[in-house]
């Protein structure tokens, strides 16, 4: 071989090692670049890749980023350590992803209720609100979720509303300075619950009066407790912040259960909104199997753009 082919072999062998050194480095090679971003704001949990992506939370998440996602949610960010809270919200910041919606603890006593009125009650949600602003500032949060909790059968329903008002106002109080929006969420969990439908909370929103109150319009809990997706969500409209999605039966992705998806994100992805979407149910399929079946679900019920 003539010294001149040798020099350029060589250098081509070490452009190729150099390729391949970035590749292990993290680059991924062109077949595995980033999915395209999905018209909504999507926001999976930790948890439901990691079967694809590993146990690390970071992996995770860039994962979801590489598979289109945009958004996290993460209910139990209270919960975590500071250090993980942190490591957590500059990798978000990194990726250029939002942080969702995470729950204000309360003080894990189911039996604490705002309709009760009782002062140790109250208290405990304060305080919870107080932690909540400094989570959310490492986290870079905008949306917390709030439950009042369950009825308190002893009192006239009209004396619990108002008191879960006068509460709520008090925590409005609270996250407004730092532009933090606590969601109500009507659940279907139990018919213990105070808060179960989005005309109640539309109400109760109103009478806040505050725009650190706004309405968690979850779609499964919402198509079991009153349907009319589509209509009602129109009817209470101006005081939805947020949205959380699971299909029904099951509580699991889209286009397992009977709800129309892509219907419903195409009427909210129409009337403008800019918000989460968090993808808070479990996953219909175990394994890298499942995953996958899901991500396929979502790029199914999001093409309403050709609907």
């Amino acid at each position: 071989m003539k010294r001149s082919e040798f020099l350029k072999s060589s250098l081509l062998g070490a452009a190729a090692l150099a390729s391949g050194s970035s590749v292990l480095a993290g680059s991924p090679p062109a077949e595995q670049k980033a999915a395209k971003a999905f018209n909504l704001n999507y926001a999976p949990h930790f948890g439901m890749f990691k079967e694809s992506a590993g146990d690390d939370i970071i992996r995770q998440l860039r994962f979801m980023k590489d598979q289109g996602f945009t958004a996290l949610e993460d209910n139990g960010m209270m919960g975590r350590s500071v250090s993980d809270q942190e490591k957590i919200g500059n990798e978000l910041a990194r990726l250029g992803m939002t942080m969702g919606v995470f729950v204000v603890d309360k003080g894990g006593n189911s039996q604490n209720t705002l309709a009760a009125g009782k002062k140790e009650h109250i208290d405990i949600f304060l305080n919870g609100c107080k932690r909540a602003v400094e989570v959310a500032k490492r986290v870079n949060a905008k949306w917390v979720t709030v439950v009042p909790g369950d009825f308190e059968r002893n009192l006239p329903i009209g004396v619990q509303t108002s008191h879960v008002i006068e509460a709520l106002r008090r925590g409005a109080e609270i996250l407004e300075p730092h532009s933090i929006v606590m969601v109500l969420e009507p659940l279907s969990d139990t018919p213990n619950l105070f808060l179960r439908t989005s005309d109640q909370t539309h109400m109760i929103c109103k009478a806040v009066n505050s725009p650190s109150c706004k309405i968690l319009y979850d779609i499964y809990h919402m198509q079991k407790n009153e349907g009319h997706l589509i209509h009602n969500m129109n009817l209470t409209w101006d005081e939805i912040a947020y949205v959380q999605v699971g299909d029904n039966p099951g509580r699991k992705e889209p286009t397992t259960g009977e709800i129309n998806f892509k219907n419903v994100f195409k009427h909210i992805y129409e009337k403008g909104f800019k918000g989460v979407v968090g993808m808070e149910h479990g996953n219909a399929r175990k394994g890298k199997e499942g995953e996958t079946a899901l991500i396929k679900g979502y790029r199914e019920v999001d093409n309403f753009m050709q609907a």
